[in-house]
């Protein structure tokens, strides 16, 4: 009978050549985590509350903001506690529902990005018919 290994947990090494520098990255990485969703959530706070802002574009443009703070939300905790002087320690769960949201949200952005480029797209080559082709409808669907 052969005996088998199970991984339960992987250890998070860090980056490279940067022993001391924790401190220092913890604070600008959360510099940038913090701006990520503070300028996100200042674009869809802005896309609500404007009734002028409810076109077709700025729908799209209020999704990009929500999966980008869902993206960047991913990886960005586990890596500021690592440097806050937490266990470097992920289960192998956590590892692996991080991997499928980093891919899932990531390629939901792309995805995002083809829409947002089909509506400029309709908008600059065919601005007459623009709200027949994109309508709510179209919108909701895409």
């Amino acid at each position: 009978m052969k005996n088998y290994t199970v991984v339960t947990e992987f250890i998070l090494l860090g980056i490279p050549e940067t022993e001391g520098l924790e401190t220092v990255l913890f604070v600008l990485f959360l510099s940038l985590y913090l701006c990520t969703l503070s300028g996100n959530v200042v674009i869809l706070t802005a896309i609500i509350s404007s009734s002028r802002l409810h076109t077709p574009m700025y729908f799209f443009l209020g999704n990009l903001s929500v999966f980008d703070m869902s993206f960047s939300s991913v990886t960005s905790p586990k890596m500021l506690f690592y440097l806050s002087g937490q266990t470097p320690v992920i289960s192998f769960q956590g590892c692996a529902a991080q991997l499928f949201f980093y891919h899932f949200l990531g390629s939901t952005e792309c995805f995002l990005y083809s829409v947002m480029a089909y509506d400029r797209f309709v908008a600059i080559c065919h601005p007459l018919h623009y709200t027949v082709i994109m309508n709510h409808r179209v919108c909701s669907i895409l």
